[in-house]
């Protein structure tokens, strides 16, 4: 905040942030015709698209008072976008600007009483936003004066030519040090004492209440060779503080940290050990070989590194020297006093070969926790320490942003150290200080609870230069990326880009180099995005950029991208350079799956790029699946209808090379890959503004979508349509969370950490607990049927524990790998020609899985249903119609069927593994079943081992885990949702959990309310009212179930949330509403439609013999009848014979697109709103009539017609709805629209 005062004495709060798309009404309200005569007649939304930076300044009432816009090459066409340097270095060679540090202003708008002022502020906030800017120019007309704004703070330098008029343009230009000057850095001394001192305690009690009042006094008098003060200061006040010290641990950092890219930060010695021993080697890669086909270790690539050898580091150390000095003399640039740098001498060979990921996963825990690990080769390093470490820091928040500048001074403290490093509290918010440093990766042993980072003296360098590859730069790229495990593929690409500039399909390729004194420190290959209808079509790119403000030509593909970690912090950098000299607005990176041989899928699949961190993923977009043939030539495209292999998408733009991410550190461990867990971790992962660098989940088998099971198969368990192996594939989470393979076997709650199966602990920050239920072996009750016993003198079993070994062919389905192994099985004991399949249970699950036994051919006649007495009066599919039809289909397929049966002994009570038979009881005579296979489908309950490890750490366990309204336990660190959970008794609503709702929506509100903790820019939390915090939350996605049930019938049933209740009960309700049926079951046409009271449409379920576009009728649920074309009105008239024909109707394909929600937002917003000034709203209107305010002559409904269509809401509803018509008409081209014919 910072205060603005008017000529006239006014005063105004404001504050600056970045532009937003809202903003361009007052921006144009700001313009003069002065402003058109300096900047030209602009395009606001278009200047806005292609800016690298925008800033806007407002008043407390969030007014704009200001806003500018900078772009990193000239306006007024006076030089080539790609090639500005050299015509402003002629212009006055002792300005040493370069793409690095300098900025073109393009617009300049004001409130005339405030411009001087909003003028200074936005420029020192923008100085101070981009730390490496120094200067700021600006281009008008020669011809024409600044005005009495701009004259205050630019300078003018010379005039130039434009390339497109014959007038000449005048060059003006700002530099930082008259807005927010770099800091002059010093050796502390014994006076600064007093002005440190509120700084420090600003922060920070602890030390003074350690070691005393004068412990900064004290330090600073104990400096010596080893120890070292720096402070830095501004106009003879100190106003920061550095502490650094020779004196490390290496040892212990040997031990935590992988040092393996730095050389372990010490100089080589002849006895490093630096490769595992031959044998080792061979071992570790067939253990990976193994690993990668059993647990898909979730990661795209490991890869392979090379040491730095710091020894070749003599020159940088003078090279850093000069670039300090002429960085100091920027400030005195305009004088004419500095000449321009002498060229820096090359880097040697420093850290070739250096290139690697360092994307958060890049060394997942995954492969580091399993039993079956071998103890990874970490090399031993003798040599000297080649780092300095900082002790302490602290800065007056004012002067943050100059944090960088100690480093020069600091390195020349240490002239033999190559490295300094720093260690902080995870928890630590990642300031702006080591936003520049290289975050190492932790051993899964370390138990430190510090993050350490690293800062490579070379990376002070300024002089990093971005440009087109030659055929010369290829040496020093084979030597940049000779450890990666993809060279051949970069290097191929650059051969083809020296040799052609095109791929061999002729699209157009440009290469990067990025290039320090002289050597090769990146890479980047990047290709014509030819794609671009596809990826507008099925990822939500425009949550990030105007499309139509973005030419063909403009969209990049990245292909590669490899960086000198040392030079990491240059890699937004380097992605603005490529989109300026490749004359590119977007670059767009797809992450593949990956098959479980992990290898890649195919012959498209990228590199690695070390810039994923720096990149945003873009959120799929739910696709309408199209009556193709029914449409004809009404279709969309083929490449918006096309279905290649789903990628992740990855995405920057030039709006976004400047602008920051903020960086979460604290531990965040998911233990369950539950639907409820991956949509936690989905939304935590699409935050665009948040980057997670500790996400981490905990699952038995990884995370899901492996595509054990074929696409086309049938699937042994029925589907809540949340997630699918199509989902995981375009979400990629293996690309930004650690996984841990592994079960959770206890929690330390004192400690933080939790105990897996292996005996490793993972520590945790925030816990949250989504391992849900699962089906559980059962219990045999142990009765001896050869008594003829009957379930009532059978003791009750259900809540007893199975404790005996499971049996080998005894199988509970609970996720892919369950029911893969079942698959084998099948296969490997030629159950499909032989033996018989006991299928024990009464869920939808037990129906699914003998449909997909008797499509692998099992006979129906060796395929035996038991059912258990039921736990309530609801059956799992809750409709007579649907049930009676696959009853029939059972007994069709040969199927047996037992009712009530309980499960009395496997092998009459003798060793049950194997089982060749197995025993029940009934409420009449008992029987006994020959058993090949046996499937339970118990009721479903929380694992013993999760329930163990919660009950052991006294976390309250009443039947399930105990949560409150924010899903808390009673650990405030510790969360949990999902069908593990129930709300607590205080609430009376113990009919009501998480299990009554949709898995995807639990998992969406657990991230919501967690975000809050994480990401400022949300507004803070209140607490709700003592009376409101007794009612649970009611939340209003669909349940949906579906499979493929006996008779190959395709089921689907969407429902809103309710407490079971049985559906004849649900019908007898005189508020019931109407039910909508057509076609029969038992035919495979049905189709039912319950319509509420509110005329909603609340229930669905489908039972067909032919698949159905499942996903498309889910987008029905939640839809007014009249949204249907009038569907009741329709069906009263016996107008619609077949609701799957009906929907497949060209005209009821706008409302499965994904953005009819938006359209049904806008229109009610137009209806809400106060359009004419003497009339009121439409909604105003029906408020009064149900009011009795107001009392028309004819019916309430016709009343309201006419004035909507007298008034002008008809016009905006048209126009709105057509304009939504048009800019999806890719998508939606079957609708006309005025123009079309």
């Amino acid at each position: 905040m910072s205060v603005l005062t008017s000529p006239r004495g006014k005063v105004e709060v404001v504050h600056c942030r970045r532009t937003e798309s809202q903003d361009i009404y007052c921006i144009k309200s700001l313009i003069r015709k002065f402003t058109c005569k300096l900047f030209g007649k602009l395009s606001i939304i278009y200047l806005l698209e292609k800016a690298n930076l925008a800033v806007t300044l407002c008043n407390d009432k969030e007014e704009i008072m200001a806003q500018a816009t900078f772009l990193d090459y000239p306006n007024w066409n006076v030089a080539k976008q790609d090639d500005w340097v050299s015509v402003f270095r002629e212009l006055d060679s002792d300005i040493p600007c370069t793409p690095l540090n300098t900025l073109f202003m393009h617009l300049f708008v004001a409130v005339d009483e405030y411009s001087v002022g909003c003028c200074k502020e936005i420029l020192r906030t923008v100085y101070k936003a981009v730390p490496e800017l120094h200067f700021i120019f600006l281009i008008v007309p020669s011809y024409m004066s600044l005005g009495s704004t701009l004259i205050t703070v630019f300078d003018q330098v010379g005039n130039i030519p434009c390339l497109t008029y014959e007038e000449d343009f005048a060059v003006h230009i700002c530099h930082r040090h008259s807005h927010y000057p770099q800091l002059h850095i010093r050796k502390a001394r014994v006076e600064d004492h007093d002005d440190l001192m509120p700084i420090f305690m600003r922060y920070d009690t602890i030390l003074k209440e350690t070691y005393g009042e004068y412990f900064l006094a004290e330090l600073i008098e104990a400096q010596d060779e080893e120890n070292h003060a720096v402070v830095c200061e501004v106009a003879g006040t100190a106003v920061g503080f550095m502490s650094v010290c020779s004196r490390v641990n290496m040892q212990l950092l040997h031990e935590c940290f992988d040092l393996g890219p730095f050389h372990g930060l010490c100089f080589p010695h002849p006895d490093d050990v630096l490769e595992a021993p031959q044998e080792l080697s061979v071992r570790r890669s067939q253990d990976a070989e193994l690993r990668s086909s059993s647990q898909g270790s979730q990661k795209i690539v490991e890869e392979s590194q090379e040491p730095v050898f710091p020894d070749t580091m003599e020159n940088i150390q003078g090279n850093i020297a000069k670039e300090a000095a002429s960085e100091e003399a920027l400030t005195a640039v305009q004088s004419g006093s500095v000449s321009e740098p002498e060229d820096i001498e090359k880097l040697s060979d420093v850290s070739t070969g250096y290139a690697q990921d360092h994307r958060v996963s890049s060394r997942s825990l995954a492969s580091l926790l399993l039993p079956e690990e071998p103890v990874h080769f970490r090399p031993i390093y003798r040599g000297a320490s080649a780092a300095f470490c900082i002790q302490l820091f602290c800065i007056d928040e004012k002067y943050e942003a100059r944090s960088l500048d100690f480093m020069n001074f600091v390195f020349s403290l240490f002239s033999d150290k190559n490295f300094c490093i720093i260690s902080l509290p995870h928890l630590t918010p990642e300031f702006i200080l080591i936003q520049n440093f290289v975050k190492m990766v932790p051993f899964s042993t370390c138990t430190l609870e510090q993050d350490l980072y690293v800062f490579h003296r070379a990376g002070l360098l300024k002089s990093i230069h971005i440009r087109f590859a030659t055929f010369l730069d290829t040496p020093g790229v084979e030597n940049l990326v000779s450890t990666l495990m993809l060279n051949k593929s970069i290097l191929e690409d650059l051969d083809r880009y020296n040799k052609a500039r095109k791929d061999p399909d002729g699209t157009l390729l440009q290469a990067f180099v990025a290039e320090v004194a002289e050597q090769i420190v990146g890479i980047a290959v990047i290709r014509n995005e030819m794609d671009i209808e596809y990826i507008r079509s099925h990822y939500n790119i425009e949550d990030f950029i105007y499309f139509s403000h973005h030419q063909r030509e403009e969209h990049g593909h990245m292909h590669h991208f490899a960086l000198n970690p040392i030079f990491r912090h240059y890699t937004k950098f380097f992605l603005k350079e490529i989109l300026r000299l490749g004359f590119k607005s977007c670059l767009y990176y797809p992450v593949y799956p990956k098959s479980r041989e992990g290898k890649f899928q195919n012959p498209y699949a990228h590199s690695l790029t070390s810039a994923l961190h720096y990149l945003v993923p873009v959120r799929p977009r739910r696709q309408i699946v199209y009556p193709l043939e029914k449409l004809g030539i009404n279709a969309p495209s083929k490449a918006v209808s096309k279905d290649p292999i789903s990628y992740a998408l990855n995405h920057t733009n030039r709006k976004l090379t400047l602008e920051p991410k903020i960086t979460v550190n604290a531990k965040i461990i998911v233990v369950g890959a539950s639907n409820v867990g991956i949509s936690f971790l989905e939304t935590l992962v699409f935050c665009s503004h948040l980057k997670f660098n500790n996400l981490t989940l905990i699952s038995t088998h990884g995370l899901p979508g492996k595509k054990l099971l074929d696409t086309e198969q049938r699937k042994f368990l029925a589907s809540d349509h949340c997630f699918n192996d199509k989902d995981y594939a375009l979400m990629s989470l293996c690309s930004w969370v650690n996984v841990v393979v592994g079960r959770m076997t206890g929690i330390d709650r004192a400690a933080k950490h939790v105990v897996l199966s292996t005996g490793e602990i993972v520590l945790y920050d925030h816990l949250i607990l989504c391992t849900g239920q699962q089906y559980q072996v059962p219990c045999p009750t142990g009765a001896d049927i050869s008594q003829h016993l009957t379930n009532r003198e059978v003791p009750n079993s259900s809540q007893r524990r199975y404790t005996g070994k499971v049996p080998c062919n005894h199988f509970t389905l609970n996720e892919e790998e369950d029911c893969f192994k079942a698959l084998t099985w099948i296969r490997n004991n030629s159950i499909t020609t032989e033996g018989n399949v006991i299928v024990y249970g009464n869920t939808i699950d037990t129906y699914t899985t003998v449909e997909t036994l008797l499509n692998l051919g099992v006979s129906g006649s060796r395929v035996h249903l038991v059912q258990p007495p039921p736990a309530s009066t609801i059956t799992c599919i809750n409709n007579y119609s649907v049930e009676s039809a696959v009853a029939d289909a059972l007994a069709a397929a040969g199927v047996t069927i037992y009712r009530d049966a309980i499960l009395a002994q496997w092998n009459d009570g003798l060793h049950p593994d194997p089982i060749y038979s197995a025993s029940f009881t009934t409420p009449t005579k008992p029987f006994r079943l020959p058993c090949s296979m046996f499937f339970s489908f118990c009721e479903k309950n929380v694992d013993y081992e999760t329930f163990k490890a919660l009950n052991d750490t006294c976390l309250v366990y009443d039947g399930r885990l105990v949560i409150d309204t924010n899903f808390h336990t009673n650990d405030i660190a510790i969360r949990a949702a999902g069908s593990l959970t129930k709300f607590s008794n205080r609430y009376y609503s113990n009919e009501w959990t998480h299990s009554n709702f949709s898995s995807k929506e639990i998992g969406f509100q657990l991230a919501a309310a967690m975000l809050h903790l994480f990401d400022p820019t949300l507004e803070p939390v209140t607490e709700p009212p003592a009376d409101l915090d007794r009612l649970i939350p009611m939340y209003k996605g669909a349940k949906i179930q579906g499979g493929i049930l006996p008779g190959s019938y395709h089921y689907l049933h969407i429902a809103k949330p309710a407490i079971p209740t049985p559906l004849e009960v649900q019908m007898a309700q005189p508020n019931y509403g109407l039910e909508i049926v057509t076609g029969n079951a038992k035919n495979g046409t049905y189709f039912r439609i319950h319509i509420n009271k509110y005329k909603m449409v609340e229930t669905i379920t489908c039972l067909s013999r032919e698949p159905f576009p499942t996903s498309n009728y889910i987008r029905l649920f939640g839809q007014h009848e009249q949204l249907l074309n009038n569907l009741c009105a329709r069906y009263d008239e016996n107008l619609i014979t077949d609701l799957y024909s009906y929907f497949t109707e060209p005209w009821c394909l706008a409302l499965f697109h994904d953005r009819f929600i938006d359209l049904r937002k806008e229109l009610r917003q137009i209806l809400a709103s106060k359009e004419e000034e003497d009339l009121p709203s439409i909604e105003q209107l029906a408020h009064q009539i149900e009011d009795e305010e107001i009392n028309p002559t004819e019916k309430p409904r016709q009343y309201l017609k006419r004035v909507f269509e007298e008034s002008i809401y008809k016009t905006l509803v048209e126009r709105s709805t057509l304009d939504y018509l048009h800019y999806n008409r890719y998508h939606l081209p079957m609708y006309a629209w005025p123009g079309i014919i």
